[in-house]
């Protein structure tokens, strides 16, 4: 189910990145609220069971408008999703997934011991993401949304991800690089 769905997501965007960056922008979302299916964080991550996830985004609003509206009246794994637009010096508190956009790639690494500390998946969209610290990074390849994933990272961060993800990801790096 997974492995099509985000095949199906690569698809829609497929050599229409490079000429509807709307659809570009429709498609990373998709995969950043479908990523909530498929991790888990710590227990002390939500003040209640019934806790909303938070998906916050830094550096896009683009794409913070696309998932909000992806997310409304839309539960992921059994909890409702709220989207919220982080700025730089921001906290981290609450969120347990940051989106950091290409505008502030420059300020990814500074990010992730305080996604440690939160116990909140950092995903990018940076040539460099992994090696500045996300544990997701979505990249263009070949005119398709596709992601690479760093395990390591997601364990520092707290987060386990499903090996149905990591199935379906370009590459998963499992040590420093």
């Amino acid at each position: 189910m997974i492995a099509w769905l985000l095949l199906a997501n690569c698809g829609l965007a497929n050599a229409a990145t490079e000429t509807d960056p709307s659809l570009e922008r429709s498609v990373k979302a998709a995969f950043l609220y479908k990523f909530l299916n498929f991790a888990s964080w710590p227990v002390a991550s939500f003040a209640e069971p019934s806790s909303h996830f938070v998906i916050g985004v830094l550096g896009s609003d683009a794409i913070a408008t696309e998932l909000g509206k992806l997310a409304a009246d839309r539960p992921a794994s059994g909890r409702p999703v709220d989207v919220r637009i982080v700025k730089r010096g921001e906290s981290l508190a609450g969120l347990h997934v940051l989106f950091v956009g290409r505008a502030e790639t420059g300020y990814l690494s500074s990010l992730t011991e305080k996604a440690q500390q939160q116990s909140v998946l950092l995903v990018s969209e940076s040539d460099r993401g992994l090696n500045l610290g996300s544990a997701i990074n979505l990249v263009v390849v070949d005119g398709r949304i596709r992601f690479d994933v760093s395990l390591d990272a997601a364990e520092r961060f707290g987060v386990r991800l499903s090996s149905r993800l990591l199935g379906v990801a370009r590459s998963v790096r499992t040590g420093p690089e």
